[in-house]
């Protein structure tokens, strides 16, 4: 469920804080012997920065399905293709699997995902640089 709230610039800039440093403790493994860690931190990484985006927009999206809505949300208010928008509800799909069901990650999705993955975080980071 989306929620208007006011805009909440500390919590913005703490979840923006804790998405650099998730990233950069990912930029110290081993990203290919632990795909499926890998998958959880950059999802985990890329929906701080997406909730950062929110917030900063007065919007809150909180219940059932809020990761779902979230990426609807920002891909929706951001100009994400269809294709970028499918690509963050599988990592979040997989994140999931992950958590609750020990789906285990093949090497080969990071290998062959870490450059889109990572222009979706250069993409998200974009964005809040401009609304600082």
């Amino acid at each position: 469920m989306i929620v208007k709230v006011q805009p909440d610039n500390q919590k913005t800039k703490a979840l923006i804080a804790m998405a650099r440093i998730t990233l950069e403790r990912l930029d110290k493994t081993d990203k290919e012997a632990y795909p499926s860690n890998t998958l959880i931190d950059y999802y985990d990484a890329m929906h701080k920065l997406m909730e950062a985006i929110s917030l900063s927009e007065g919007v809150k999206v909180k219940g059932e399905g809020a990761h779902q809505e979230l990426i609807d949300y920002v891909a929706k208010r951001h100009g994400f293709d269809e294709q970028t928008k499918q690509f963050l509800q599988q990592m979040r799909d997989y994140r999931n699997r992950i958590s609750y069901e020990g789906f285990m990650v093949h090497k080969n999705y990071v290998v062959l995902n870490s450059k889109k993955i990572s222009g979706i975080i250069e993409v998200l980071f974009k964005k809040l640089s401009v609304k600082s």
